[in-house]
């Protein structure tokens, strides 16, 4: 690919094959993406369609209240831009993105599989059902319980499409997700080029077979991926923001099936699948941690008088006493905002971490490592994260925030090491509400059916 005497780098073909992205924020010189379009490589659209309707072509917005007007000192008339994707680089009427058209990169088709561990009948008919559809290249849907084993299931199946030359990615709604899943990816193929986008990750060179991303950030790739693969779907903001659905269509080629994995799949997903694999039990064979209700009358007001309920400090104090990590959730980012000071009266060391907290990352990683005793967070942490002998408790487990689902999520972070397979999960309430209700009975019903078959 020489031109005026210099080579097209083939890094520029691995960053921007399967992506859809703003001409400007390319990390490529000038000359390099002007030869690449001249020679049809890269193809050019606009970055808002004015008709039929208005559409933002990176996020597929078509939602009339997301986009603005503005004087724009670029082309010095008045733009409009999409407010949907701001936080990944405006996207306006005079913005040019691009899309990869050239010739595409290497893909191997060696991909060693490096985990050591055994799945259980369970997990194996999972993967063996999953494959099928992949080889078939058709939809499919796996139901399992929180600790069940999702992720050593997928290395089978994800592996053969490796093999196979295809490009993989799981997406998920969570950077949490994301952050767990990566380690693990990486451990078991390591000869594997694996990328993980989320906000704010670092620069990844190279070309990446298998991506695992939020779904947020697939509103910037295209047409990219074989295998879609779709963790924890049920959750917010996927299940709310119709936008991300499209991403993920809109990320698959035209011939990639989807696959979606989750613990508390709604009948409306289930019913849009004709093939479901079922895992009503977890990997080491316990039954899943019951939560127990108990009341926390005027916990907000005394919150708010900068005291401590009674319930809770005990329950802290306990945690702490038998040297046990834990997590306390509440249902707004305010109240554990006022709650912080009164958690550190108890202990110096106890966090707080939040969806716009910079350092979630490095917060959970020091409770992972016990080198705190504990965090108090939002929903933000009911899924995507594993820490051994964890013990939770739910402070307002009646607020509208903390959904059946959320709930059977957040009871999952109990038990999940095989060594500690027991633990507290307790609702501080003030009134039992039909999620909390819907929440046990599902959990005790997971059991029954698990310790049936």
């Amino acid at each position: 690919m020489k031109y005026k005497g210099w080579l097209l780098p083939p890094a520029l073909r691995d960053f921007h094959e399967g992506r859809i992205w703003l001409m400007e924020h390319s990390p490529f010189a000038n000359y390099d993406i002007q030869y690449a379009i001249d020679k049809k490589y890269l193809h050019i659209i606009e970055g808002i369609q004015t008709r039929p309707r208005l559409r933002c072509n990176r996020c597929y917005n078509d939602k009339p209240q997301f986009f603005t007007m503005f004087d724009c000192s670029k082309c010095q008339q008045q733009c409009v831009y999409c407010r949907h994707c701001l936080s990944m680089g405006r996207v306006s009427s005079c913005t040019q993105l691009i899309i990869w058209r050239g010739p595409k990169a290497y893909r191997k088709r060696q991909h060693p599989l490096k985990w050591k561990g055994q799945l259980t009948e369970l997990q194996q008919q999972a993967a063996n059902e999953l494959l099928e559809s992949i080889e078939a290249g058709r939809c499919h849907l796996i139901s399992a319980v929180c600790g069940a084993g999702k992720t050593e299931l997928l290395f089978q199946p994800v592996q053969y499409a490796l093999e196979k030359g295809m490009r993989v990615c799981i997406a998920a709604p969570r950077t949490d997700v994301v952050l767990e899943l990566l380690p693990r990816f990486q451990k078991a193929f390591p000869e594997t080029v694996i990328h993980a986008y989320y906000s704010g990750a670092p620069q990844q060179n190279g070309y990446a077979q298998l991506i695992l991303a939020t779904t947020h950030q697939l509103y910037r790739f295209e047409q990219a991926f074989d295998v879609m693969i779709v963790d924890e779907a049920d959750a917010f903001p996927y299940s709310f923001d119709e936008t991300l659905a499209r991403a993920v269509k809109k990320a698959k080629t035209a011939q990639a099936s989807t696959y979606f994995i989750t613990a508390t799949p709604s009948q409306t997903l289930i019913d849009q699948f004709k093939y479901c694999s079922s895992i009503p039990k977890r990997y080491h064979n316990n039954p899943l941690p019951v939560p127990r209700f108990s009341s926390l009358w005027g916990y907000e007001k005394s919150l708010k008088r900068g005291r401590l309920p009674r319930k809770l400090k005990v329950w802290i104090e306990e945690r702490l006493t038998k040297k046990e990590p834990f997590l306390i959730f509440l249902p707004k980012v305010e109240l554990l905002k006022i709650a912080m000071p009164l958690f550190q009266r108890i202990h110096a060391n106890i966090l707080a971490v939040h969806a716009d907290d910079p350092e979630r990352k490095e917060k959970v990683l020091q409770l992972r490592n016990e080198e705190i005793p504990g965090l108090v967070t939002t929903t933000i942490l009911e899924r995507g994260i594993t820490i051994k002998n964890v013990q939770v408790a739910v402070v307002g487990a009646e607020s509208a925030i903390f959904t059946g689902s959320a709930l059977i999520q957040i009871a999952g972070r109990v038990g999940r090491h095989e060594a500690y397979a027991e633990g507290d999960v307790v609702f501080f309430h003030h009134g039992i509400t039909i999620a909390m209700d819907e929440a046990r009975e599902k959990i005790i019903y997971n059991n029954k059916v698990g310790f049936s078959q």
